[in-house]
């Protein structure tokens, strides 16, 4: 099947790569000449496991190429998926030019049955905008052509999107055109061989599908989040309550981990656009905006346990940061609560040594300005001489590090753990002062300020 994707993000790339390795001839689009090069080139511009070599496997077939030629990306491709990105506007809503753009472009020039496929997250009604979008043209235009509008949301997760694509939990098409349904059941066939999960409904209702499901998750991780708050204070252990809560089968153990907030480019975004939504239509979303509240408040929980231990003033104080990224296995660092963070502890006047295993060159990027940001080689290299450490990022390299060796670069012994990574039996066992999320303080009678 002839497949154009517009937009080599991390979504168009990603579905564009995975649809080609299942023999599709696919041609992905995008505007930047620079990022169209690079690929051409070989290069990635994005981290995510597995893909470079999945990329470079298809486009050496000769089943994946890509260009900046709107002409030639529109006239390849029966199905036309629109990937590109749709970031929150000033008033929280979903920023829909560029997806608005492309379904234009698509007008201006399709000459043949077309199925455009909405894979952006964006919000209800857009894909009705999009079908009147290249009605517009055609008439402009003067011709006749048949198209029609599918909404397909991405569910991919960054740090296993390949995964994601290749075995989906399921996968949702919004459309009322049975040729469209049909090609989408003959695209998605080969991922559905053990089992159906293929969900046609409305295109509204697919739409809406993608928010609720982001919506749900981020409400989850608030919720754990305000009840390790609250666990704190009442000497509990949120550990010991989610693996309470989890075990009934009606809840689960997915997204129950308490920590120091979620980031990335899907979570903030989408509850912000699914709040600005229902503003639009006289109903206020009163749990999501809680969430957001409770998110942001949380990305604030790690800086003030500092502040709690070493007073308001951090002048002269330094912290070794482990973790830029927003979560394992990905260099993104949109909204990530390191960025919060260390904005706080820069505030204050201390200086930061940070350390992260692939989101380094972005944040040398972000804090070039800063001369008191510094990125280390090794994660004990960023303890040297710091008066504590700070963990944001879950990587696996940090799950169980020498912790003889920490406590000997460190400064002071102290771990302020922002994902709950180590038992606090241990941590005082190694004669470190532990602080996590919801566990309460665990100090060695030897440490202190």
């Amino acid at each position: 099947m002839k497949i154009t994707i517009i937009g080599t993000g991390y979504v168009g790339l990603v579905t564009g790569a995975c649809l080609s390795e299942m023999g599709n001839d696919v041609l992905c689009l995008d505007l930047d000449a620079e990022k169209v090069r690079v690929l051409n080139e070989g290069g990635i511009p994005i981290h995510e496991t597995g893909l470079a070599p999945l990329v470079a496997r298809n486009v050496s077939a000769g089943r994946l190429a890509f260009t900046t030629d709107v002409d030639r990306a529109v006239g390849h491709g029966t199905l036309q998926f629109i990937a590109v990105g749709t970031p929150p506007d000033e008033d929280g809503s979903a920023d829909l030019r560029h997806v608005l753009a492309a379904a234009r472009s698509i007008g201006q020039r399709m000459s043949d049955y077309k199925v455009i496929v909405d894979k952006s997250t964006v919000p209800v009604g857009t894909a009705d905008r999009v079908r009147e979008l290249v009605s517009e043209e055609l008439e402009r235009r003067g011709v006749q052509v048949p198209f029609a509008v599918v909404s397909n949301p991405e569910f991919l997760k960054e740090g296993a999107a390949i995964d994601d694509f290749m075995r989906p939990d399921r996968i949702v098409v919004g459309a009322d055109d049975e040729r469209a349904i049909d090609m989408m059941r003959v695209l998605y066939g080969p991922y559905l061989r053990n089992r159906d999960r293929l969900l046609v409904m409305s295109v509204r209702s697919a739409e809406l599908t993608k928010y609720a499901a982001n919506a749900m998750l981020a409400t989850r991780i608030s919720f754990m989040n305000e009840l390790a708050n609250l666990a704190e204070d009442l000497d509990a252990d949120i550990e010991s309550v989610r693996r309470g809560i989890g075990s009934d089968t009606r809840i689960g153990y997915s997204f129950l981990y308490a920590g120091c907030g979620y980031g990335g480019s899907c979570f903030p975004k989408d509850v912000k656009a699914l709040i600005q939504t229902g503003k639009l239509h006289g109903r206020p979303l009163q749990i999501l905006s809680a969430v957001e509240e409770v998110n942001n408040g949380q990305k604030q929980v790690l800086a003030a346990k500092i502040v709690e231990h070493f007073g308001a003033d951090l002048s002269g104080r330094q912290f070794a940061i482990w973790g830029l990224a927003f979560k394992p296995n990905t260099d993104d660092m949109r909204d990530a609560p390191s960025r919060d963070l260390i904005s706080e502890l820069l505030r204050r006047g201390a200086t930061i040594v940070a350390y992260d295993p692939v989101a380094m060159e972005l944040a040398k990027q972000l804090y070039h300005h800063e001369s008191q940001v510094a990125f280390a080689g090794s994660p004990l290299e960023a303890c040297e001489g710091a008066d504590a450490l700070v963990i944001v990022t879950e990587w696996k390299e940090f799950r169980s590090p020498d912790f003889a060796a920490l406590k000997t670069k460190l400064k002071t012994p102290l771990v302020f753990d922002g994902r709950n990574l180590y038992d606090p039996a241990l941590m005082k066992s190694n004669a470190l002062a532990y602080f996590p999320i919801g566990r309460g303080h665990h100090v060695p009678e030897e440490s202190g300020r």
